[in-house]
């Protein structure tokens, strides 16, 4: 045989390998669980990605990628359920709906409807919007129309209870989160404080020119909705922003989340903020040896390692597991415990 031929034999056999680990390796749950990547209109001619992860009885498959993640899911399955509560996640700067994939996975095996926004401008494919004004209003808006689509213009939309909606956000998620659930922060203070304290926001908004980082900006105001219930905050960043009584309006349960080796949202000046903001209305969870990656989907066989890399000893796998039976068991009990379609 042909050394070419047994080169193409070869490789063949590596992508097999590789293959069989990748499905091995794909994001599971304890039931079925269906998924649909939806588009919103954003109201001005154009629409932006959801990613809807759901209950259904049809069968799963690992053939749905999602970022670097392989899901075992039912594309476009039947919906199991009625009544069933609604979880917005707000991605980092950066992500994508995949961010937190195993999360969307869990809730949705436990009869939850999850649907996370690809924020636009601020996505791992596109980071535009950080150079306007805009940037933060838009995510606001953006969890807002994908909750509208969700119960008015989905196909299943019949079998969500409006009256059940949660919401969990990461690093800028987190903010984001917190302004939907009625949190009024001061963006004048991103100026003076990156002046005297930098962190990584900051870094990050004087590459891009911000307008955020000159004093006295107009920025587009966010607006609260009323319809979320209860939230779930991991790493916030811009907590430096909510001082004083900026989260007074924020009147619903808090679960709230921080790495102990945070160095991209130091907790001095951002979660702890936020803590003493909400005082006895946040469940304050601090997480020893975790980064602030570390809140991300556990990697598969390839990543970058400013992503995936975590300290020498900290199981992310583990701490995924623990962490989302808490965030289940919270917004069970905040939301009422799902009874059908689980």
């Amino acid at each position: 045989m042909s050394c070419l031929k047994w080169t193409f034999i070869v490789l063949l056999l590596l992508v097999a390998g590789v293959g069989t680990v990748a499905v091995g390796n794909a994001i599971g749950s304890t039931r079925p669980v269906g998924f649909q990547m939806v588009q919103v209109p954003d109201g001005a001619g154009g629409s932006f990605p959801v990613g809807v992860w759901y209950p259904t009885s049809a069968s799963p498959h690992p053939t749905t990628l999602i970022g670097l993640q392989l899901m075992n899911v039912a594309p476009d399955g039947v919906v199991s359920g009625s009544r069933l509560p609604l979880i917005l996640i707000s991605h980092g700067n950066g992500g994508g709906p995949g961010s937190h994939a195993d999360l969307a996975m869990t809730l949705a095996s436990n009869g939850y409807v999850v649907a996370a926004p690809m924020h636009a401008g601020d996505n791992f494919l596109d980071e535009s919007g950080l150079a306007t004004q805009a940037w933060l209003a838009r995510r606001n808006r953006e969890l807002r129309l994908a909750t509208d689509y969700l119960l008015d213009s989905w196909t299943y939309r019949g079998q969500i209870d409006s009256k059940r909606i949660g919401a969990y956000g990461f690093s800028a998620g987190g903010y984001s989160v917190l302004v939907a659930a009625g949190a009024i922060p001061d963006l004048g203070m991103v100026a003076p404080h990156c002046a005297k304290q930098p962190e990584f926001v900051c870094a990050m908004l004087r590459q891009v020119k911000s307008p955020l980082l000159q004093a006295d900006v107009l920025v587009p105001a966010s607006q609260p909705d009323k319809r979320i219930r209860a939230i779930v905050v991991a790493a916030p960043g811009l907590g430096f922003t909510m001082a004083g009584r900026a989260l007074d309006e924020v009147t619903v349960p808090v679960q709230l989340w921080s790495a102990d080796d945070d160095s991209n949202v130091p907790y001095a000046s951002n979660a702890k903020v936020v803590r003493e903001g909400l005082r006895q209305r946040a469940e304050f969870h601090a997480v020893p040896g975790a980064r602030h990656m570390s809140f991300l989907v556990p990697c598969g066989l390839i990543g970058p390692p400013a992503l995936c890399k975590d300290i020498d000893g900290f199981d992310r796998k583990s701490f995924h597991t623990q962490m989302n039976a808490s965030v289940i068991t919270f917004f069970n009990r905040q939301l009422g415990t799902v009874t059908s379609g689980g």
